[in-house]
């Protein structure tokens, strides 16, 4: 391995220079030990002199994140060594063994591999994982607000491919959200990778359950009306929802459902109709209106089934041919050029299924359709506010809401892992 001794930065043999600080590269035998008088960690050697620390990648909620030199097998990893509070949480320490536990037997290209979960010097724990060079989908959308359909495609067709290998292991990953989506840019496009399998559901045959009946794990804007309510038949079908509402924010610019607290959030998922995102954003095409409703229905059984069958519906209502498994790495340029190609197609021959059921069109005139036909894009369209009116109840069909209702669920345990 090689460092670069400005930004201490590890890169492999091969490498000449920094791209980052345009330093010439030394081998980690050559370079200096890294210090940082705000980490004493920063230039120490950690889990049995194991893993020297370099520099300080990130903070999150429950740990700081390193990238550090792994000196038996020479390679970098990340570190993300626990905060004191997280240590001294015996549920918090359990989610993170069993983070541990569940991406290490889960062997994809697209979930982050972890390697170990081990006690540090300093009487913390650390997870010890493959080191990423990239970004979250988080940070990517705070920047551009909206991506282009070609590189959301692509991105869902990987994160179908990860999703797969768990739920044929019956793990439900239940925090699904862009903060747990990594882009690795290459020159092809987005490699991505799943992130924080912390608060898996293991619904295999024997496995240990950490969450107590009635309460809510994961990130409000993206949870399943099943998971809200935390209801204990709740499967894979909860991540159908969420990847759901990332496509719909990745598109349209903002969350299917909205709240101003983690109550008003859960409520509107519970109680109030999907906005069509053509109506959200004229940017999209309406054809996509109807694998949105799917993907994000109340009713599991009506939801989409799979990850690889939303993935695929989401490619084919832009004009694709193929499925998931091609689009996956099918260069973002040559995807956007088959769209262009197959849109117009895929858009008359909607109209003409519509027309032909006796539905009425979707929005009025179809004025945003006639812009893709043109090769124009549309701007925003205003979403309306959050309209709270009661609480839900439990009911025999999926949620009659009412004002009478508004009890149910203030005895719900909410227990957001929005950072982790």
């Amino acid at each position: 391995m090689k460092a670069c001794p400005s930004c201490q930065r590890l890169f492999p043999d091969d490498g000449s220079y920094c791209p980052i600080d345009g330093e010439r590269l030394l081998s980690v035998a050559e370079a200096p030990v890294p210090t940082d008088a705000d980490d004493p960690r920063v230039g120490k050697a950690f889990c049995g002199g194991r893993y020297q620390i370099r520099r300080v990648v990130a903070d999150g909620g429950t740990g700081r994140v390193y990238q550090a030199l792994d000196l038996k097998e020479s390679r970098s990893v990340a570190l993300k060594i626990l905060h004191t509070d997280v240590v001294s949480d015996e549920i918090a320490l359990h989610r993170f063994r069993r983070e541990f536990e569940v991406s290490s037997a889960l062997l994809h290209d697209h979930i982050i591999k972890v390697f170990a979960f081990e006690r540090t010097e300093d009487q913390s724990f650390a997870l010890v994982m493959e080191y990423l060079e990239g970004e979250e989908l988080r940070s990517l959308l705070k920047r551009e607000k909206t991506l282009p359909p070609e590189r959301v495609i692509r991105m869902v067709s990987q994160l179908a491919l990860g999703l797969a290998a768990a739920h044929a292991r019956k793990v439900v990953h239940r925090d699904l959200k862009p903060d747990n989506v990594f882009l690795v840019g290459t020159r092809e496009g987005d490699q991505v990778k799943i992130l924080d399998f912390g608060s898996v559901r293991d619904n295999s045959e024997g496995a240990k359950k950490l969450t107590a009946i009635g309460t809510t794990i994961g990130s409000p804007f993206y949870m399943s009306p099943e998971q809200a309510q935390a209801l204990p038949t709740l499967d894979h079908r909860a991540d159908i929802w969420s990847i759901g509402a990332i496509i719909y924010e990745c598109l349209a610019g903002t969350v299917p459902f909205r709240g101003t607290t983690g109550p008003a959030i859960l409520l509107a998922i519970l109680t109030d109709e999907l906005m069509p995102p053509s109506v959200v954003r004229s940017s999209v095409p309406r054809i996509l209106d109807p694998v949105m409703a799917r993907s994000m229905t109340k009713e599991p059984e009506a939801r989409t089934a799979t990850a690889a069958q939303l993935a695929d519906e989401f490619g084919h209502a832009y004009g694709l041919t193929g499925d998931h498994q091609e689009w996956a790495y099918v260069a973002q340029e040559e995807l956007a050029e088959r769209i262009a190609a197959g849109l117009p197609g895929a858009l008359t021959a909607h109209d003409e299924a519509t027309a032909a059921r006796g539905e009425p069109p979707g929005k009025p005139a179809d004025a945003s359709d006639e812009l893709f036909r043109a090769g124009s894009l549309g701007g925003p369209v205003a979403f309306q506010d959050d309209l709270v009116m009661g609480m839900p109840r439990p009911m025999a069909r999926w949620l009659v809401p009412t004002v009478a209702t508004a009890a149910v669920l203030v005895g719900v345990v909410i227990a957001f892992l929005i950072a982790r």
